[in-house]
């Protein structure tokens, strides 16, 4: 089977640029910061470089492993749904569950093995550039020299190929199945995320507004709480979609399509709900953080620099990832929607009538996921905005929040609404003819 996964690989390569971009850059991320455990393990760096140094690998990396995790497997789910009818011919012609399983996971495998190996290079530039931030801000001695090891590689292949078997061994496992999916465990995870996250965010009343790890407890809080609504994002695009009160033919059939889509559309909102969640906790904390400690007179600490940094990091690290994984699902999604598209021309459908019931499901989708980002943002930045400055909710929060959305907004509609145009410039009985 794994002669077969190459086989296929080197026949229809254009299918896995997806993952291969997913892998490359989550090997690039790991690797990037998971080379400052190699540049601290030299001798003669000090313990306050080396401290730095750790830190943001240890957070960093562990941010850059559910990343791969989550971006592998929005694109390797897409690629194995649209590859339905290729698997059950297999089956038919004798091939087994066990046997499809290891050739899509030796796909995804190699695959990404591809993109480790790629990624080397790039990793060690970056790597390269991160320590001469930290000593351009003075949390680094400029004696320590910077150090390409074995953590870094070891690491970025490691958890590159078992995120991605695993994330392929997950999206073929349902097609094997016959289609069934057991829900219990999402159910269990999904509820265990909330209520935990709920309890972080409001353990944050429990620390003073000088306490240095204030920040930890709704950080912490907002991103699970985001990870359950990620969890449950079927079943909240449904419920959203009972209560829309969409009227026309265009909004009608939006609201039918993303009904029957919806565990399809999970990755997308997945994307949207971290990355709303996410990097409006953080950057709105981090702003409060900082006005306060200004309005203060006093000067950082290399700690508070270095959660500062940290910070907008994972920030900037996210947004990179949630654009991928938002690219990637949605040019998959839209380009595999050809046949659709040209049976509803066929129907009497105008291409601008196709394009405007492809922008309403991404205006649908695009305001779910933020809503509950949202929400999931908010859990964290009311409590820690209440202990650090006595307000409620802060100046800073509004300004941010519009920024992400607009991020949000013009990566799903652009990439919708590009991608829709292009496959629309096939006509329609061609496009019928080549899909069935």
């Amino acid at each position: 089977m794994f002669v077969l996964a190459l086989r296929s690989i080197r026949r229809r390569p254009g299918r896995f640029l997806a993952t291969l971009l997913s892998a490359f850059l989550g090997a690039a991320i790991i690797m990037t910061f998971n080379s400052m455990h190699d540049t601290a393990g030299q001798g003669g760096v000090d313990p306050v470089s080396s401290e730095t140094l750790g830190t943001s690998a240890g957070v960093v990396g562990g941010y850059g492993t559910l990343l791969v995790f989550f971006a592998v497997a929005s694109t390797l789910t897409v690629n194995v749904r649209q590859r339905t009818a290729e698997l059950d011919l297999l089956r038919c012609s004798g091939a087994t569950p066990a046997q499809i399983k290891r050739m899509v996971v030796g796909e995804a495998v190699a695959v990404a093995l591809v993109g480790t190996v790629l990624a080397i290079g790039p990793a060690m530039l970056g790597g390269r550039a991160l320590l001469d931030m930290f000593q351009d801000s003075g949390q680094v001695a400029r004696s320590v020299d910077y150090s390409f090891g074995p953590v870094a590689l070891l690491t970025g292949v490691d958890i590159t190929l078992l995120a991605s078997g695993g994330a392929a061994f997950l999206a073929v496992r349902r097609l094997t199945r016959g289609g069934r999916e057991r829900t219990g465990a999402k159910r269990f995870l999904a509820g265990a995320a909330l209520v935990t996250g709920a309890s972080a965010a409001g353990a944050t009343f429990l620390f003073s507004a000088t306490d240095e790890m204030l920040m930890a407890a709704p950080a912490y809080g907002a991103i699970l709480l985001s990870v359950g609504f990620a969890l449950l994002s079927p079943r909240l695009l449904k419920g959203v979609l009972d209560r829309l009160p969409l009227s026309g033919a265009s909004g009608w059939l939006a609201v039918r399509n993303l009904r029957e889509r919806a565990g399809h559309l999970a990755g997308i909102l997945v994307s949207l709900i971290l990355f709303t969640a996410v990097s409006t906790a953080t950057l709105t904390m981090q702003s409060v953080e900082s006005d306060a400690v200004k309005a203060s007179g006093l000067v950082k600490s290399v700690d508070a620099k270095n959660l500062e940094t940290l910070n907008l990091t994972v920030v900037g690290i996210i947004a990179v990832f949630v654009c991928v994984m938002l690219v990637n699902s949605l040019y998959a999604a839209t380009t595999y929607r050809s046949r659709e598209f040209g049976q509803q021309r066929l129907a009497g459908a105008t291409p601008g009538q196709v394009l405007g019931v492809v922008a309403a499901e991404g205006v649908i989708l695009t305001v779910t996921g933020v809503f509950f980002g949202t929400v999931a943002a908010l859990a964290g930045v009311v409590p820690f905005t209440v202990v650090r400055t006595d307000a409620v909710l802060p100046d800073q929060f509004l300004g941010v929040w519009l920024a992400m959305v607009s991020v949000s907004a013009a990566v799903t509609l652009g990439t919708s609404l590009g991608t829709a145009r292009r496959v629309l410039r096939t006509p329609a009985v061609g496009a019928v003819t080549l899909a069935a």
